[in-house]
């Protein structure tokens, strides 16, 4: 792509970006923007400068060159600092100041975006990867802020995933496959280097385990924890999306599932959780239907590729590795398209459940 229609995609998508986050929290009071709903969770404040903050870092100071604009903001918006559960009671920013440093920082991004060469050379300005890094961030954080709301019960007009349809599987032959990638620009270090991986036969639902499908599990295998929301009505389950109380449609997704949960209805339906990599081979091949309904929970653990390299800093990727952490596969009806694609791997504790997250199952061939 031409340098400058590279400088105008770059500009729009962050705009667009933008206008998302700010369309995402204008209903919301200022109480409810500094309220904290889970200690798992951000205010929604916090959420909101530290996307300004991480623009201003890498756009403006590491790029840019500039000091910073908010003395404090090292320590209060760096996500390693300070645990979730603490933030709350932290000087931040309010939502006016907050707004305000939003708009300051993007000004100054883009007279960066404007100056500054895009040097093929280089790898953090190549394809304008420090954009796309910043992008990324913000679009990321947007689904992290409607966990938030979701848990919050505050009225929102939300989301959710579309119909599920028919079920089924299909067999997968076995034989290598290209896992990762190479020649996405964008791609976070967590998704390379491409490499292949020998992957033995095996089955896979064509469609994520749905609401209806999951009610017969609660039913048949005496589990006794509904998805996260699910609260029974007599025989009918109802659950509270978005501040709404409503039947559980049967054909949509089951989401807000742990990977707990998941792994003890794939044991109970005779089958398993895939790896990432049978994941990622079926998705490849097309084979999957529905995918970006939900996160999909997989059997793996999060953990760097053969040849994983840090980039451009370790607290993305590498500080999460190891058997502590579950590779989650997919996208949800809340991602936006530019984070989801086929080799994107996001990761959760096995505990957690206000992901927008469900599953489909897997069976040795």
């Amino acid at each position: 792509m031409a340098t400058g229609d590279l400088r105008v995609r770059i500009a729009d998508q962050l705009e667009a970006a933008r206008a998302r986050t700010l369309a995402l929290l204008e209903p919301f009071s200022d109480a409810g923007l500094t309220q904290q709903v889970s200690p798992i969770m951000s205010p929604l404040v916090w959420d909101l400068a530290h996307i300004g903050y991480f623009e201003e870092l890498w756009l403006c100071r590491r790029v840019g060159g500039a000091e910073p604009l908010v003395a404090e903001g090292d320590d209060l918006y760096d996500a390693f600092a300070h645990p979730r559960g603490e933030r709350p009671s932290l000087p931040l920013l309010d939502p006016r100041r907050a707004r305000t440093y939003l708009a300051d920082v993007r000004a100054r991004s883009l007279d960066v975006l404007d100056r500054i060469e895009l040097d093929p050379s280089e790898p953090l300005l190549r394809d304008g990867y420090v954009f796309g890094l910043v992008l990324q961030h913000e679009l990321q954080h947007i689904e992290t802020m409607l966990q938030a709301i979701q848990l919050s019960g505050l009225p929102h007009e939300g989301g959710g995933p579309a119909p599920a349809g028919g079920g089924g599987e299909v067999l997968v032959d076995a034989g290598s496959v290209t896992i990762g990638t190479d020649d996405e620009p964008w791609a976070y270090d967590n998704e390379r280097p491409a490499h292949q991986v020998d992957v033995g036969s095996f089955s896979i639902d064509v469609r994520p385990v749905t609401n209806g499908a999951y009610a017969e599990f609660l039913a048949g295998a005496g589990w006794s924890e509904p998805p996260l929301s699910w609260e029974r009505d007599g025989e009918t389950w109802l659950r509270r999306r978005f501040g709404r109380l409503e039947a559980v449609p049967a054909n949509e997704p089951v989401q807000h599932v742990s990977w707990g949960e998941a792994s003890a209805y794939a044991e109970w339906a005779g089958g398993r959780l895939p790896t990432e990599a049978e994941w990622e081979k079926a998705a490849r091949l097309n084979l999957l239907a529905s995918v970006g309904s939900v996160w999909e929970w997989t059997s793996s653990d999060f953990a760097g590729y053969p040849g994983f390299r840090v980039f451009p800093y370790a607290e993305y990727s590498e500080v999460f590795f190891g058997s502590d952490y579950k590779v989650l596969r997919g996208a949800s009806w809340a991602t936006d398209p530019v984070v989801a694609r086929v080799t994107f791997r996001n990761w959760d504790l096995p505990v957690r459940r206000q992901i927008f997250a469900g599953f489909r199952c897997a069976r040795d061939a």
